[in-house]
């Protein structure tokens, strides 16, 4: 991960991290301060966490609430200092409730490191 700029190769290893569920080696992917915003939230924009503490937090919610979860179908694109992961989302939600969602994360990266993920999901009817 040395460098700034993103590559597929980055971003791979990153989803990889979230499929090992494996929240020291995604968290590794963060710089200090980091924003990550949310799919859901109070607003539009979803619910934003700011620096490594919240954005530690909520992963961990997201691999608790659902602890099979896997990102699967993943194609990923980089430039310049973005980078963008589209992937869909597979696993049983804690109360029993299969989930099946398609997504992608919107990233921007400074001195090598994800310092804003926005991520989007498919709203399933």
């Amino acid at each position: 991960m040395s460098g700034a700029k993103p590559d597929t190769g980055m971003l791979q290893a990153f989803l990889d991290a979230f499929n090992a569920h494996d929240v020291d080696a995604i968290m590794s992917f963060f710089a200090d301060d980091c924003v990550m915003e949310m799919p859901r939230g109070p607003g539009p924009g979803g619910r934003r966490l700011v620096g490594k503490e919240q954005v530690r937090e909520g992963i961990q919610s997201r691999l608790d609430g659902i602890p099979d979860i896997r990102y699967t179908d993943d194609r990923h694109w980089a430039c310049g200092d973005r980078g963008v992961s589209e992937w869909t989302i597979r696993g049983t939600r804690r109360d029993g409730e299969p989930i099946e969602v398609r997504g992608c994360d919107l990233l921007e990266l400074t001195g090598g490191k994800i310092s804003r993920k926005d991520s989007f999901w498919k709203i399933v009817d």
